[in-house]
């Protein structure tokens, strides 16, 4: 992006302006000049440049100036004649030079909802954006292939500009919809047609337009404990109060679940990969599951982000497949199978939800971008997701198993990894006198990214225990041996 930093006047100091941003050039010049009047650093009777003098030391057109300058005299902030010097006014139409707080002090005056406030205040989910060993949920993007994807966007832009161009559906591009049940039908054995597939712009979009569908403020809702933050975040958004369910070797406990918010609208789980602890529920705990929301008119959103990387066996069978009830919204996404950047997911909901789902998507942002839904079908239709698929299976199976061979191997009667049968990170679990936040903390230091355990964690007395995720998706095995020595160095080699 093209920008210029020239000083107007040495009270002014450097002034940016955005030649390829949305906002005109004269109105970009109108505002800095404002603000520095507001400011006193355009102080009152201080003489402007002249127009033409400005225009050439910025390469601007006079005219713009000349606009700029026409727009701060109509509305009194200077004085005098353009051609005949313009000078800053000596009485402000609005306040005082210096009387106006500055821009950060303004923006903690705004009001905010009760939701808002806890949008605002909800724990922010680490992103590490640097590369750094063990970041959660980056694939492997050095053998995604990319110069195939833009093959296929300007493949579909040139064959289908027009129609692209036109104002989408709501519920996302027809082809992908079809392709993604037929793809849902066979491998996740997931019970769907075309029409009830929603294409959003990520799962959490897709998780937080839920959310708004179906539940009043107040309304009660299960969450896994420990869980992921942005699940929460899209609940608390929508005003819902949640119940904290621990999860154990079986999956969220829906004996408890019952016992804590018996009248709760909706659980949000995550059957097939558990996260953070990488379980699988049990077929008893899903069965009980679906036997509690039939009961008591209740959702259950199936949130299945990475069930595709699993190395044992052939993949679960997804518990929307298991509901005879039409309970269970399913919810995925390509971010982790494909590039995090994608932003596209897809949320399958019951027959009797397509209409108001419709309406909503209408209201709220009018449906995702058409383009890459386009690419991504083609994608879909000429075979390249099932191979690449194939390939990142058998290619984070051999991370999965080096990475489980290193700590073995460094942390050897000190702490020990628990991988689950799928996903992209394993959990490192560490005895009571290591605190994994404070090991956390040492480790970032030292340029790895290990979130703790019990961060996951609502409440405090959460019975997960005390460990470090350690994603390994992105590295090669002999960068994650090396990190993970350097992680055993930190809290091992304390006690030798």
């Amino acid at each position: 992006m093209a920008r210029a930093a020239v000083p107007v006047l040495s009270s002014l100091g450097p002034v940016v302006l955005d030649r390829d941003g949305g906002e005109p050039l004269h109105r970009q010049l109108y505002h800095a000049l404002r603000q520095a009047v507001l400011d006193g650093r355009l102080r009152p009777g201080e003489r402007l440049p002249p127009s033409r003098a400005l225009a050439a030391d910025w390469g601007l057109s006079r005219n713009t100036v000349v606009t700029a300058y026409d727009t701060l005299l109509a509305e009194g902030y200077v004085t005098g004649r353009v051609g005949a010097g313009t000078y800053v006014a000596t009485s402000l139409p609005d306040a005082a030079p210096g009387s106006l707080p500055a821009r950060d002090e303004v923006r903690r005056g705004i009001g905010l909802s009760d939701r808002g406030r806890v949008l605002a205040e909800a724990p922010a989910i680490a992103r590490d954006r640097a590369g750094r060993p063990f970041a959660l949920g980056t694939p492997a993007l050095d053998v995604f292939p990319f110069a195939l994807w833009a093959q296929l966007l300007g493949r579909c832009w040139r064959q289908g500009g027009r129609t692209l161009a036109t104002e989408p559906d709501p519920l996302g591009y027809a082809p992908l919809r079809a392709e993604i049940a037929a793809y849902l039908r066979a491998v996740r054995a997931v019970r769907c047609e075309p029409e009830q597939v929603v294409i959003v712009s990520g799962a959490q979009q897709g998780l937080a337009l839920l959310a708004q569908l179906l539940l009043d403020p107040g309304d009660e809702a299960w969450v896994e404990e420990p869980g992921w933050p942005g699940n929460r975040a899209a609940l608390l958004g929508a005003g819902a109060r949640l119940v904290p369910v621990p999860v154990d070797g079986e999956g969220i406990d829906v004996a408890v679940g019952m016992a804590r918010g018996a009248g709760a609208r909706l659980a949000l789980v995550t059957p097939s990969h558990q996260f953070p602890l990488g379980v699988t529920m049990s077929l008893a705990r899903r069965l009980r599951l679906l036997d509690w929301a039939a009961a008591r008119d209740a959702w259950i959103v199936e949130d299945d982000y990475d069930s595709e990387f699993r190395y044992a066996g052939p993949p679960l069978a997804a518990l929307q497949g298991l509901d005879g009830a039409g309970r269970v919204i399913y919810v995925g996404s390509f971010s982790k199978v494909m590039f995090p950047a994608l932003r596209l997911g897809y949320v399958v909901v019951p027959p009797d939800l397509v209409e108001p789902v419709r309406a909503a998507r209408r209201h709220f942002d009018g449906g995702t971008s058409v383009v890459p839904q386009a690419a991504l079908h083609r994608f879909l239709a000429d075979g390249h997701f099932a191979s690449h698929l194939r390939a990142m299976r058998s290619l984070y199976a051999a991370k999965r198993s080096a990475i489980l061979a290193s700590i073995r191997d460094a942390f050897a009667g000190f702490a020990t990894a628990e991988a689950g049968e799928a996903g992209m990170h394993v959990l490192l679990r560490l005895p009571p006198d290591c605190p994994d936040h404070a090991l956390a903390g040492r480790a970032a230091r030292i340029g790895l990214t290990t979130p703790a355990l019990s961060g996951y964690h609502r409440d405090a007395d959460g019975i997960a225990g005390n460990g470090l995720l350690l994603g390994f998706a992105a590295h090669e095995p002999a960068a994650l041996d090396r990190a993970v020595r350097d992680l055993a160095r930190l809290c091992v080699g304390d006690r030798n």
